[in-house]
C-alpha cells in the first residue's frame, strides 16, 4: 500500500485564544490532486503553513511523504515545490535573476523547461520585480515552484490575479504534472477552478474541515439559482413533478427557483413554455456549505 504524501492527524493550531484551525485530519494520496475549498479566512492557509513547517501546531502532527513534517522538514523541502499566498520577491531583481537565485538551492533545475514555462506563461524573464503587476508576479511565483519538478506542488491560490488564458495554460501544467505522477495540493475559494483540475476536495470552514468528497460527488450536489420570465402566466403545480427543485417562487409569468444536482428535467420542463428572458448561475460557497452542510459543524 503507497504511502499517502501528506497526512495530517488531528491538526491544530490556536492564536492565542483564537483558533486557526482545530482537528484537521486529511490524507492525500501519491498522484492526486487535491483541492482545498474554503472562503478567505477559512483556515487554508494556516493548514499549509503546518504542512510546511512554517509555524508549528498548537497539536496534532503533519506527516509529508510519511516524514514528520518538524522532524525531517529539510529532507520534505527537496521534494516540494511551494507557492504562498502572500508571495514577496526581492524587488530590485530581474525576473531571470530571482529564478537563478532559487535554482541555485536547488537540485535537478533545468534552465530550459525554466523558460519553457515562461514562455507558456507570458512571463518576460527580462523584466526586474517592481515593475510587474500582481498578476506577472503571481507567474514568477509559479515558475518558482514548479522550475525543479518536484513531487509535490503545494499551492496557495495559485491562479490569484491571473488573467483568463493565463489560468488555463496553468491548468494545463498541473494536469501535465499529473501525469507525471506527481502530487498536488491547492488551496483556493474558486469552486469551478477546483471543479476542472481535482480529484477530490477537502471543503474547511472556520477553521475545521467539514468534508473530503470526490469532485464527482461534489458536482452532483452543485446547486443553480434559475430566473425566467414567461410570455404567459403558469401556475406552481406545473413544476410539482421536479424532485431537484426548491425555493420556488412563481409570480404569475416570473419564475425564481434554485436546481440541484442535474439541470436538465427543468429544462425539458421549461421547454414547453414561451420564455422571453432566462438567467442561471452559481451561489457562492457559503451558500453550497449552508445547503448541503447546513450550521453542523461535525460533518465528517
Amino acid at each position: 500500500m503507497n504511502t499517502p504524501v501528506i497526512r495530517a492527524e488531528n491538526l491544530t493550531k490556536f492564536y492565542g485564544k483564537k483558533m486557526g484551525i482545530q482537528n484537521v485530519q486529511l490524507q492525500v494520496e501519491p498522484g492526486e490532486v487535491f483541492g482545498y475549498l474554503g472562503p478567505n479566512a477559512a483556515g487554508k492557509t494556516t493548514t499549509i503553513r503546518l504542512l510546511m513547517d512554517f509555524m508549528r501546531p498548537t497539536s496534532g502532527t503533519a506527516l509529508l511523504f510519511g516524514l514528520d513534517s518538524r522532524k525531517k522538514s529539510p529532507e520534505i523541502r527537496k521534494k516540494v515545490g511551494y507557492l504562498p499566498g502572500e508571495l514577496s520577491l526581492y524587488q530590485n531583481l530581474k525576473v531571470r535573476e530571482i529564478l537563478l537565485h532559487f535554482a541555485h538551492f536547488r537540485q535537478d533545475v533545468h534552465w530550459n523547461f525554466v523558460e519553457e514555462l515562461a514562455e507558456r506563461l507570458k512571463c518576460d524573464l527580462s523584466h526586474p520585480i517592481h515593475t510587474l503587476s500582481q498578476g506577472n508576479k503571481q507567474k514568477v511565483g509559479v515558475i518558482q515552484a514548479m522550475m525543479h519538478k518536484p513531487e509535490l506542488l503545494i499551492l496557495d491560490e495559485p491562479t490569484s490575479g491571473l488573467d483568463p488564458l493565463i489560468r488555463q495554460e496553468f491548468y494545463k501544467l498541473i494536469m501535465e504534472f499529473k501525469a507525471e505522477g506527481k502530487t498536488i495540493f491547492l488551496s483556493s475559494h474558486v469552486l469551478p477552478e477546483v471543479e476542472r483540475v481535482c480529484d477530490r476536495v477537502g471543503i474547511i470552514r472556520s477553521g475545521k474541515l467539514i468534508v473530503v468528497e470526490n469532485v464527482a460527488k461534489l458536482k452532483k450536489k452543485r446547486i443553480r439559482q434559475v430566473e425566467l420570465t414567461l410570455a404567459d402566466p403558469v401556475k406552481k403545480d406545473f413544476f410539482s413533478d421536479l424532485k431537484n427543485i426548491c425555493d420556488l417562487h412563481v409570480d404569475n409569468n416570473r419564475i425564481r427557483c434554485q436546481i440541484s444536482g442535474d439541470i436538465n428535467p427543468f429544462i425539458r420542463k421549461i421547454a414547453q413554455l414561451r420564455i422571453i428572458d432566462f438567467s442561471s448561475h452559481q451561489p457562492g460557497l457559503e451558500d453550497i456549505f449552508l445547503a448541503y452542510y447546513g450550521e453542523s459543524e461535525n460533518v465528517l
